[in-house]
């Protein structure tokens, strides 16, 4: 972990917001010179903090407008059962995030499709045919609540109870 400073969090922030924002009018926001900003953002890059820069789709926009989350539990969870599934997961396209969970299920995955009748696709010719697989619960999102572009790192809040985890 890298310590942030304040001025550091502001920049992630911003970025997190605008990622094409331009390294002067960053400057500007932060209140440094367009050099001493720029030097802080390479080591936020080279320390892995900023991992890249994306563009944000409207996902309905290309067509995908229907998002499931599905629930997978493995036949066991033998360390090569698992890297085999993983593997295998990675490989499907339609799959926007995975993760290995505590709980009922072993994991838990996040696909974007058209519809459901895509959905019936996905399920029967990649999910199901995914290693390992005992068991496949698909719930459909009826429709998004809060999906935030990013972190609110130099939120009060936030700050305040990362300072007191850090012994600030």
């Amino acid at each position: 972990m890298i310590a942030l400073d304040r001025i550091d969090r502001i920049i992630l922030d911003l970025l997190q917001a605008d990622g094409r924002m331009t390294h002067a009018a960053l400057a500007e926001q932060v209140h440094l010179s367009p050099s001493a900003c720029l030097r802080r953002v390479k080591r936020l890059e080279r320390a892995g903090v900023i991992e890249g820069y994306r563009a944000a789709l409207a996902l309905e926009r290309v067509g995908l407008g229907t998002t499931v989350f599905v629930e997978i539990s493995l036949t066991s969870q033998q360390e090569g059962h698992l890297d085999e599934f993983e593997a295998a997961v990675m490989d499907v396209p339609e799959v926007i995030s995975c993760h290995l969970m505590a709980g009922d299920a072993d994991y838990l995955i996040q696909v974007v499709v058209a519809d459901v009748t895509d959905y019936e696709r996905v399920h029967r010719t990649r999910m199901a045919r995914l290693p390992h697989v005992a068991k496949l619960k698909s719930s459909f999102a009826l429709r998004g609540v809060v999906t935030r572009p990013g972190l609110a790192l130099a939120s009060e809040a936030l700050r305040e109870v990362r300072d007191v985890d850090s012994g600030e």
